[in-house]
């Protein structure tokens, strides 16, 4: 701050020697007067009566460095800066350039709704506005972004439409949890390309609006799967036109799906769907007997239809058919574990007609798990033509035999516990790339049957990473390239157990504590008892 020199004649010898004595400051008291400016016997500093012919200017504000916004999942990079941030005003908009228009309004729209702003993609941003806009192909990673506050203003920018998206979920938690953006650039990206949560609808009824409500929440945390396994031994739970004879009450309408598939998109989430074969399929098996496995003994095995029928592969492939222009994701869940029959003892002997059919398509030497194989093969070999990548669980992919599970079949890994267990390694050591469902920490079991309990997440948040596939024991951090994220799992196991609303309130902390892994699997910053409280903070009103 600077002081005046044209003073009175009379007090110049004392007015300098104040001036020696005041240190510099960086911001003016409230009256607006320079902080230490002495005054005269009106009130007046020295300079400021009606002689005076110039005014002192208004000192600049001085801002402290910022710190990185506080966000669900928190941040990887943010360059502080000094200044005001932003926060939401009025009159501020959210602003689209034309250019942009039809990739970023639904984004637009979305965040201004969101903090109350108004949107416009018809003209040129101004001071207060919020700017996205799609960055140069190429210029970071898939779902990247840079948010940069600055001269009053925010701009959002990414590679892509779900970059842009993240970021505007950046900024909207940060106004929630400080009401404002803090000065700066943030630059993010995530972890792993999948990230997100797998629901079991068919032991278990869920509404379309408790699904769509689920979306909006993984949106938030930045999650981008949905898991949809609507067909097992309870129940088969969405619309058939091919098959109504097998769908259960209540189950969602195919508008119902179509509905959530629409909101999923805007949102930037796949829906994977998922019917489960050859095993878990006895609500078919009600409205076909004829297709029920049974062991040389004539005992029904539960849940499981004779692989070795064509009829029974005609059926699933139907119904795969049926779907695929409903889930229009790149990704299609086949599947194929817990098939029954591979649990005996002498699969050949127990069931000599899988044997036989083994036989007689693969060779003398193959065996059922070949012929189970071939089933996931082939089942794989009908989603492929649609443009659809297949997903199967790890105790669906068995070694060793005559048969090898297709190359492109990503493996979802959930447990150790299959017959004849393979560790995870085994997979990776072949190249497979994997999906983490650790049944250790990510399964969430209704009622804790068969020794599960209901995660909390504080063990996912502290002890859990991408890496850990299997207990509680990492992989060599070599294969993390091959790991492409992970999922918490909700299976209805004892459907009464909770109500829709109490599975949501309990699935929230892991759900928030896997968002935050998955897209930084470094140890996180801030404790447990921070993060819950900050998710608490984020969390939109009324949800």
């Amino acid at each position: 701050m600077r002081h005046r020199t044209a003073h009175a004649l009379a007090t110049a010898t004392a007015a300098a020697l104040v001036a020696l004595a005041v240190p510099a400051c960086t911001a003016a008291p409230r009256d607006g007067r320079s902080a230490g400016a002495p005054t005269g016997p009106t009130g007046q500093a020295p300079g400021t009566g009606p002689a005076a012919a110039v005014t002192e200017p208004s000192p600049t504000p001085s801002y402290p460095l910022s710190s990185a916004p506080r966000t669900v999942p928190a941040v990887r990079e943010h360059t502080p800066a000094r200044g005001p941030g932003w926060k939401p005003a009025p009159g501020a908009r959210v602003v689209v350039p034309a250019a942009n228009r039809a990739a970023l309004a639904d984004e637009g729209m979305l965040l201004a709704g969101e903090l109350r702003l108004g949107f416009t993609d018809s003209a040129a941003a101004r001071p207060g506005d919020v700017e996205l806009a799609l960055a140069a192909p190429g210029s970071g990673p898939p779902e990247s972004y840079t948010l940069t506050v600055k001269d009053g203003r925010a701009r959002i920018t990414g590679p892509d439409q779900a970059g842009v998206f993240y970021g505007t979920r950046t900024l909207k938690q940060a106004v929630r949890a400080a009401g404002s953006a803090p000065e700066g650039t943030v630059r993010d990206a995530p972890a792993k390309p999948q990230r997100g949560l797998n629901l079991d609808i068919a032991r278990k009824n869920y509404t379309a609006d408790w699904i769509e409500a689920r979306l909006r929440e993984m949106a938030d945390f930045k999650l981008n799967q949905l898991g949809l396994h609507f067909s097992d031994d309870q129940a088969f739970r969405i619309q058939s036109d091919t098959h109504p004879e097998i769908v259960s009450t209540p189950h969602l309408t195919k508008a119902e799906v179509r509905r959530i598939n629409e909101l999923a998109a805007r949102l930037h989430i796949t829906v994977v769907p998922e019917i489960d074969s050859p095993g878990h399929l006895g609500a078919v098996l009600r409205a076909h007997p004829d297709l029920q496995l049974r062991d040389v003994q004539g005992r029904a095995v539960k849940g499981a239809v004779d692989i070795s029928d064509p009829a029974a592969a005609r059926l699933v492939d139907e119904l795969v058919r049926e779907y695929l222009p409903l889930f229009p994701g790149a990704t299609w869940h086949l599947g194929a574990d817990e098939y029954q029959a591979l649990v005996y003892r002498n699969p050949e002997a127990s069931f000599p007609q899988l044997a036989q059919a083994a036989r007689q398509r693969y060779g003398p030497s193959a065996k059922v798990r070949d012929l189970a194989t071939g089933w996931l093969n082939d089942r794989a070999g009908v989603v492929r033509p649609a443009g659809r990548l297949p997903k199967a669980w790890n105790d669906g992919m068995f070694a060793g035999g005559v048969v090898r599970p297709a190359r492109d079949i990503q493996v979802e890994y959930w447990t150790g516990r299959e017959n004849g267990a393979r560790p995870p390694v085994s997979y990776l050591a072949e190249g497979r790339r994997l999906v983490n469902l650790n049944d250790e920490y990510l399964y969430y079991v209704l009622g804790q049957p068969n020794q599960f309990t209901y995660p909390t997440g504080r063990r996912i948040y502290e002890e859990w990473t991408p890496l850990v596939l299997r207990g509680t024991t990492p992989v060599p951090a070599r294969y993390a390239p091959q790991i492409l994220g992970g999922r918490l799992a909700v299976w209805s196991d004892l459907a009464g157990a909770q109500t829709q609303a109490q599975v949501a309130e309990g699935i929230r902390l892991p759900l928030a504590a896997l968002s935050q892994k998955v897209w930084d699997a470094r140890p996180p910053q801030q404790p447990w008892t921070g993060f819950t409280a900050l998710v608490d903070r984020v969390r939109p009103a009324g949800s």
